[in-house]
């Protein structure tokens, strides 16, 4: 696969995941109940679901900003360098 469409499908995957990660935290803080106020009910399981779904999408977002930076490593190589921090640059 072309670098371009690498490029591009890693910012699709980063925007779904940051879009996930927003509404299943909004949710969460805004929509479903909090400690006693669930008091046993049905909603108390699905903000349970949404949690863990959040915690596994934000570590999946991790893996993507890493993957991001990979493919973008030559610019942030020369933007290093042109604001002189060329003691972390290797190569």
């Amino acid at each position: 696969m072309e670098r371009p469409k690498k490029m591009w499908g890693v910012n699709v995957v980063l925007f779904v995941l940051g879009t996930f990660l927003a509404v299943t935290g909004l949710i969460n803080a805004w929509v479903l109940p909090h400690g006693y106020e669930a008091k046993g009910s049905v909603l108390v399981d699905i903000r349970h679901f949404l949690t863990e779904c959040h915690e596994w999408a934000g570590i999946l977002f991790i893996i993507a900003v890493g993957v991001h930076l990979i493919l973008h490593s030559d610019y942030v190589r020369k933007n290093l360098a042109k604001f002189g921090w060329t003691r972390w640059i290797k190569g």
